[in-house]
């Protein structure tokens, strides 16, 4: 993925943003998607399934989209 980036992307402005409403709603009796800490301590079976196309339950994200979730989750996870 080309990216001018020279700070790893952030929770609250880059990841969080990812996640629709009805994805939150979706998956709130397991996590919140809008909680740094849930997306965080799950983020390696989050990236699972988004590399596997069964998250969300509606539609796969674009290659980007979960490009920029691995580069969070391989950057120390910044807030």
């Amino acid at each position: 993925m080309a990216d001018n980036r020279t700070e790893p992307p952030g929770f609250e402005s880059d990841i969080k943003p990812l996640f629709r409403e009805k994805d939150r709603q979706a998956m709130l009796r397991f996590f919140d998607l809008w909680s740094y800490d849930d997306v965080s301590e799950h983020s390696d079976r989050i990236l699972a399934r988004l590399r596997a196309g069964t998250m969300p339950c509606d539609t796969a994200w674009p290659e980007a989209q979960t490009d920029l979730f691995q580069q969070w989750t391989e950057s120390a996870k910044p807030r």
